[in-house]
């Protein structure tokens, strides 16, 4: 068996010409491109024209293909006329068809150390985030439309399990932070008040303080980790699981199989939350006007019910219905938009509380200055 080898010539007209002859195999270890290039470059300094040819050439797999495709591709990178006719035909055929490809050139390389570099990073990161969160909302929106003209395509039985999830099975953790949050605001209020002798109007601070703002905040952080956390971990991992790719094959919409049920349950069940959760809040208040400052439980009752007005009540519980929309939006968006493997849905999972409870907090904090400039 003949070793794989090449042999450089120089011809007439300043023409060097690459012979390759033998049994060129891997299990033979051949040459490779950077030897025949840099045989090449050794026999002439500037050659007018290089030719390929095969002399007593036996049996060939792809490592000579290899070897001739990186040179001819070095060589016409450096303006220098190739030809290759004197190949076999597999091997010109093949060569022909590499050949036609152009060359991909390499993007110039920033430093990822320069500010600008992080600042056109950062921009392009928000603006793909900003467009893939208008176009979650555009397919939701299409399928609110679907469910408003009968035509949705959502199982009851989804929907109750998720609305059980969403309402009675978050009361516990939503009455012990309720009436925690009560307990702690009475007796902030009262290490104030006391000096004045004012103490009756810890029932004014704790009302008011629970039915427009406490109770609906407390009731979207409390849903944001708990619910909103859950949506983003299922939908991620059946994200994983592909099967939101099998319902997308048999002709399932996920947005009204998967995100509307979550959707409607959680909008429709944070405003009962919300309610029990002034409820909770006023009686952790109670306990410590009653318990601690000495306050009679009707004279209690009768200050918290002049306090509270209807309309204090009704901004709590509107704004909780906002802050649902936002727990189930950055759940379900975070869970569909979900990667392919165990780490990203804890990701999505991480994500989907965060943006929670930072929606949470700013949209109440939009909707304060929108109250004080209606004087509500």
């Amino acid at each position: 068996m003949n070793a794989p080898q090449f042999q450089i010539l120089s011809g007439t007209g300043s023409t060097t010409s690459l012979v390759v002859s033998g049994v060129w195999k891997l299990s033979e270890a051949p040459p490779t491109a950077e030897l025949m290039l840099e045989a090449i470059k050794a026999s002439s300094s500037t050659p007018a024209k290089i030719s390929i040819a095969a002399e007593n050439l036996g049996f060939w797999d792809s490592s000579l293909f290899a070897a001739l495709y990186t040179t001819a591709r070095e060589v016409l990178h450096l303006d220098i006329p190739l030809e290759y006719s004197k190949l076999p035909v597999g091997l010109r055929g093949l060569l022909t068809l590499a050949l036609a490809v152009p060359r991909r050139e390499s993007p110039p390389t920033v430093s990822s150390g320069t500010w600008l570099y992080r600042l056109g990073k950062r921009t392009l990161s928000i603006i793909d985030t900003f467009l893939s969160v208008a176009q979650f909302i555009g397919e939701l929106s299409v399928a609110v439309g679907s469910l408003l003209t009968g035509r949705v395509r959502m199982r009851r039985n989804d929907f109750l399990e998720v609305l059980q999830q969403a309402g009675p099975a978050a009361l516990p953790i939503v009455s012990l932070i309720s009436v925690l949050v009560g307990l702690i605001l009475a007796y902030i209020g009262a290490i104030q008040l006391n000096q004045f002798g004012a103490q009756i109007y810890v029932a004014n601070l704790v009302g008011l303080a629970m039915s427009r703002e406490m109770a609906g905040i407390m009731a979207g952080i409390i849903l944001a980790g708990r619910t909103g956390a859950a949506f983003a971990a299922q939908l991620g991992t059946m994200q994983v699981n592909e099967e939101i790719d099998a319902l997308k094959t048999l002709g399932v919409s996920p947005m009204e199989s998967l995100v509307l049920p979550r959707m409607i349950a959680l909008v429709a069940m944070i405003p009962l939350l919300c309610m029990y959760a002034m409820l909770a809040g006023i009686i952790g208040g109670l306990i410590v006007g009653t318990g601690v400052l000495g306050i009679s439980l009707p004279l209690y009752f009768e200050q918290t019910i002049k306090a509270v007005r209807l309309m204090d009540m009704f901004v709590g519980v509107g704004k909780s219905v906002f802050f649902g929309a936002l727990v189930a939006l950055c759940g379900c968006y975070h869970g569909m938009r979900c990667g392919r493997s165990a780490s990203a849905v804890g990701e999505a999972t991480t994500a989907a509380v965060v943006s929670g409870i930072v929606c949470v907090v700013v949209a109440d904090a939009v909707f304060a200055v929108i109250c004080d400039i209606i004087g509500i």
